[in-house]
């Protein structure tokens, strides 16, 4: 085997040939899309500092229960591009998303949100109601009046230290220490988990990163609108929280989203921030029986609506 960076290397190269690129309102993106071409349409949206490359291992798990996984790189991430110009607040790459989601032919879909991408799906939702069949919610802020970086995060946020901070991740073992803390065990390996620093820094060396992190919506305004995505809505809602998450812990966050989707109760995996690395089955499981109950429950669902895959850009 080779070095790590020749590993890293192979990973994304065979992760690039596994999706394809598109664009939507001007933007060019990257989706991985499997699984049936009218099956359930499962949208999953990632947060900070990760891409589509977080849902490669979620996407063959839904595909092989017979639903039409599919994640996209928000702009400014993974294989998307980087306008200087674009809107990188939650409201605009909500906006931004929901072109993406009329391109990909997705007249109705479920949600998979996870982190940042929680407001951003959150947008979504409040904006088209009558498309969302159902929303999981994996570790993502919903109190966001009151949310609080974490701190290995919170640096990203101002324009000097943030500049200063992204250079220092990328000191080897670093990241890697960083992801271990918080984001993932050490069942996923190095080589994996390295992938995530070019996706992160692309073309413009982070820069797209930093004024995401720097467009956070923490008012009273977002939270209403995205408590109302979540609470006495048209379609089921669920929690999924990685109970080992150091960042966005459940006995704060997650009860908080709980607390405000008004659920009984929530599914907890044993799994950090980034569950998906090492809950990949147990995520799709869990998003495959809210499916069921979606559709078992919407008569209207007696012919399929969502178009084919999009293969070209």
């Amino acid at each position: 085997m080779g070095s790590t960076s020749q590993t890293t290397a192979r990973l994304l190269k065979g992760y690039r040939a596994s999706g394809h690129a598109f664009s939507a309102a001007g933007i060019s993106s990257f989706a991985l899309d499997e699984g049936p071409a009218h099956g359930e349409a499962v949208l999953c949206v990632h947060g900070v500092p990760a891409s589509a490359y977080l849902y490669r291992k979620v996407v063959p798990a839904l595909a092989a229960r017979g639903m039409r996984g599919i994640a996209v790189d928000l702009p400014g991430l993974g294989f998307a591009g980087r306008p200087a110009d674009a809107d990188y607040s939650w409201t605009g790459l909500g906006r931004w998303l929901g072109s993406a989601i009329d391109v990909l032919g997705l007249e109705r879909f479920h949600l998979v949100v996870h982190d940042i991408g929680g407001p951003i799906g959150f947008e979504v939702a409040a904006a088209h109601p009558q498309r969302v069949q159902s929303l999981t919610i994996l570790n993502s802020p919903l109190a966001v009046e009151t949310f609080h970086r974490p701190w290995m995060m919170e640096p990203f946020a101002h324009p000097v230290v943030g500049q200063a901070w992204l250079k220092s991740a990328q000191l080897p073992g670093t990241f890697l220490t960083l992801m271990r803390y918080i984001g993932v065990t050490r069942r996923v390996p190095a080589a994996e988990i390295a992938c995530y620093i070019p996706l992160l820094l692309g073309d413009d060396k982070g820069r797209a990163f930093l004024k995401i992190m720097r467009g956070f919506e923490m008012t009273t305004a977002k939270q209403r609108l995205y408590q109302s995505a979540v609470r006495d809505t048209p379609y089921p809602v669920q929690i999924v929280w990685g109970a080992r998450d150091r960042g966005l812990t459940w006995r704060r966050y997650g009860v908080q989203a709980q607390m405000a989707a008004g659920l009984d109760h929530a599914v907890l995996l044993p799994g950090k921030h980034f569950l998906q690395e090492d809950c990949p089955d147990e995520i799709a499981n869990a998003v495959h029986r809210l499916v069921h109950r979606a559709v078992a429950s919407d008569p209207s669902r007696s012919a399929p609506t969502n178009q084919p895959r999009k293969t070209t850009s």
